[in-house]
């Protein structure tokens, strides 16, 4: 059964930008501790889902989940890691700035709007990792966080299905999901929501569950949540409507 699911993995990459690495400052480990580490292995779902997109590039350089205005030291182009480290040894120019935009964040938006607008995608998930203890700059610093954090923003899709895939979750793993704590949802899953209905979701960096299991967990909760009240043969339980006209491709 393929899912009819759009993921997201936008902090997964590990590559630092040709335009900027004369000034980078940060090694292989800071650079991975600033992202989603694990998210290329639990989120590992492209032969079960319509369609994913992701990226090779580090989220310390370009996050794609921040509005292009967001221009704070852990914004869309930073000047910081989440961790408070600094990443460039001189000033990013405005140039360079909008060079990365143009050739890293634009285009990711643009597929994420192009695959929303078809028919045979229902939802989009957007995938994360998270520290098991909040960072610095996260919104719970020094707080130990849950295994499993799932969001809907400002109602980006119905809270009856965030309920019921945490049920799912909770059943698959045994352990409490959490619904918009520590997390919210961010910048993905708000402008997207205009086109498709979505939903965030962030695994804690644990040793165990590992991230095979994580994968092989993530997958079966999300097979048995469609299936049991998602799918169009299953009986009238919470599904999936068409929430709305979507945006003309036009």
């Amino acid at each position: 059964m393929t899912l009819p699911f759009l993921l997201s993995v936008p902090h997964a990459g590990l590559k630092i930008p040709d335009e900027v690495e004369r000034i980078n400052l940060l090694s292989p480990q800071q650079i991975a501790e600033d992202g989603d580490e694990g998210a290329a292995e639990i989120y590992d779902l492209k032969d079960h889902v319509t369609a994913v997109v992701t990226t090779e590039i580090a989220r310390a350089y370009v996050d794609l989940n921040r509005a292009e205005d967001d221009r704070r030291k852990d914004g869309i182009v930073k000047t910081h890691t989440c961790w408070d480290v600094k990443i460039y040894s001189e000033p990013l120019p405005e140039n360079t700035v909008q060079a990365l935009l143009k050739k890293y964040y634009r285009p990711y938006h643009e597929q994420l709007t192009h695959l929303s607008l078809q028919d045979s995608v229902k939802l989009g998930i957007d995938c994360h990792t998270m520290a098991v203890v909040g960072p610095p700059v996260g919104p719970d610093p020094g707080i130990e966080r849950p295994l499993i954090c799932l969001s809907n923003g400002d109602q980006t899709c119905p809270a009856a299905w965030l309920s019921s895939l945490a049920g799912e979750l909770e059943n698959t793993f045994g352990a409490r999901v959490s619904i918009n704590v520590p997390f919210r949802g961010g910048y993905i899953i708000r402008s997207h929501s205009r086109e498709l209905p979505w939903i965030q979701i962030e695994f804690a960096r644990t040793g165990a569950p590992t991230n095979p299991e994580k994968r092989n967990g993530l997958l079966q909760a999300l097979q048995a949540w469609y299936a049991g009240g998602l799918d169009d043969k299953a009986p009238p339980l919470p599904r999936f409507p068409g929430t709305g006209p979507k945006l003309s491709s036009g």
